[in-house]
């Protein structure tokens, strides 16, 4: 891992109460081969036993053969996971970053993961890696954005057919790795959103100025068990009633990013939030095997409508560099 295209690689991790998990992941990082220069861990206001586990990680880290740096950002409030990688980003290019490597808590990392995303670091500024499920199987992650529905369509079949590299035009931060330059370019990822389709955007607005590509290494393995269904051209997960809110209420904003870059066409976007209520309520009944929790979906439409309404809204701007 030499030459300037290789250095200061780090790992961002947003965490929420999941104190087990993460110190799953820490052994993880720990047995990373080559290591990261750096962690930043996020830590969105846990309740539960979350700072035991960080300072264990940090000592558990500073001792390794060749030390990794373990920088705490504590916030004072939960900001989501979207609140939370806004910090964690802005934080890591504050560390002197140039590589951003972003998780959430419930994974772990393959031993030779940063290894494998070598053939592509000196390519791209933006890409994803495969991920196995809890079970060790491979997950369901190949999508491409469409700008006039404003949602993201699954791509079915075997992407990696004839190459091991798939351009895409979304983001996934349960493992996306970015370069400082396509941060800037963009900007830090939206805190608004608090939780589901910032990191679909996120993608998408990297995508207008430069490739984004999905690899075939796997680089994650999910820890956390859920319910799931196949549906043969993707995987449904259970959710929550939060998520099914945020789930509806960012299409407002999935909206006014789609009029910053002048992408956006009311009628297909219309269709696009029905697509989205049904695959919610589609995974309500399928995998949840309940209707409980649409009303949170009519409520998130709701505030969707007002988000839409606002005139003053500004997309996040590009960084300064020079800070």
């Amino acid at each position: 891992m030499s030459g300037n295209r290789r250095e200061n690689f780090y790992i961002v991790i947003t965490t929420f109460n999941r104190q087990d998990y993460l110190a799953q992941l820490f052994d993880s990082i720990a047995a990373l081969d080559p290591a990261p220069d750096g962690v930043v861990v996020v830590d969105n206001a846990s309740t539960d036993g979350t700072a035991a586990v960080i300072d264990k990680a940090a000592a558990q880290l500073a001792a390794l053969g060749t030390p990794i740096p373990l920088v705490v950002h504590r916030l004072a409030e939960n900001a989501g996971g979207a609140g939370g990688f806004s910090a964690g980003v802005d934080r890591a290019l504050a560390e002197g970053a140039q590589w951003l490597w972003l998780m959430d808590d419930d994974v772990t990392t393959v031993p030779g993961a940063i290894a494998a995303f070598g053939p592509w670091m000196d390519k791209y500024d933006a890409m994803v890696g495969r991920r196995y499920n809890s079970a060790g199987q491979p997950f369901f992650w190949q999508h491409n954005f469409s700008d006039f529905l404003g949602f993201p369509l699954p791509v079915p079949g075997d992407v990696f057919k004839n190459s091991n590299e798939f351009a895409t035009n979304v983001g996934c931060f349960e493992g996306m790795l970015l370069h400082a330059d396509a941060v800037a370019e963009v900007g830090l990822p939206d805190p608004r959103f608090f939780l589901n389709w910032d990191d679909a955007i996120y993608g998408w607005l990297i995508s207008l100025q430069r490739p984004v590509i999905y690899v075939n290494a796997f680089v994650l393995q999910k820890t956390r068990e859920q319910r799931t269904i196949d549906l043969g051209i993707r995987h449904l997960n259970d959710s929550s009633d939060l998520s099914r809110f945020y789930m509806m209420r960012n299409r407002g904003l999935v909206a006014q990013y789609l009029r910053a870059k002048g992408k956006y066409n009311p009628a297909g976007f219309a269709l696009g939030t029905a697509l989205t209520a049904g695959k919610e309520l589609l995974r309500l009944a399928a995998v949840e095997k309940t209707l409980r929790g649409s009303g949170k979906l009519l409520k998130g439409w709701r505030e969707s409508r007002r988000i839409m309404a606002d005139a003053a809204w500004q997309p996040m701007p590009p960084l300064d560099r020079t800070r």
